[in-house]
């Protein structure tokens, strides 16, 4: 049986990392011109820009981590063949499902992760997961309740940009530890070369 499974590479795992850096930073800057409109009733063309380039990023990050999930179950299929991870279709689409995309995704983060490599470690490596999936969602539901009960707080502009930012770096980490558990994985299973005739 010939492996499909391939180390992600460098450039894919920092781009991915560096959209989702800099989408966060973005929102933070659309967040507050938001606010400032909402507050000083002032001209929406600053924050409607702001928001446009905040959308471009975001739509960006998106792209490269989903292409990065993707080659990451990808090869955690291949490092473990009997493991219980989703199909390419379900690891991507369950992000686009209102709801579900709340409690879905972080499983198949879990899944990729512990089939990546026998070197996940239970406790930390899920606690990782489990940090970053928190501060994602924990960002969503502040930004929601935000909109409606207090719209303009700065309060919560700041809860929920600490959020976003916490999610983005941890999310990083996310990327570094399951790429770097694949990447160890991989360099351990080259395939062995035939035996020479005598």
């Amino acid at each position: 049986m010939t492996s499909t499974a391939r180390r992600a590479p460098r450039i894919l795992v920092r781009s991915a990392q560096l959209a989702i850096a800099v989408s966060a930073v973005a929102d933070v800057f659309r967040a507050a011109a938001v606010r400032d409109q909402y507050v000083d009733r002032s001209d929406a063309s600053e924050s409607g820009l702001i928001s446009m380039v905040f959308v471009y990023l975001t739509t960006l990050a998106i792209v490269l981590f989903l292409v990065w999930l993707t080659q990451s179950r990808r090869n955690a299929q291949e490092l473990m063949p009997g493991a219980a991870v989703p199909s390419r279709g379900r690891t991507i689409g369950m992000w686009f499902i209102p709801l579900v995309n709340l409690i879905v995704p972080r499983g198949i983060i879990l899944a990729i992760g512990r089939a990546s490599s026998a070197s996940w470690e239970e406790k930390r490596d899920t606690t990782l997961v489990n940090a970053w999936w928190a501060a994602w969602v924990g960002h969503g539901l502040v930004l929601t309740v935000a909109s409606r009960v207090a719209p303009g707080s700065m309060a919560f502009l700041v809860v929920e940009e600490a959020l976003m930012i916490a999610a983005a770096v941890l999310a990083g980490l996310v990327i570094e530890r399951i790429t770097a558990l694949q990447n160890a994985a991989l360099g351990a299973t080259v395939p062995a070369e035939p035996l020479a005739q005598a």
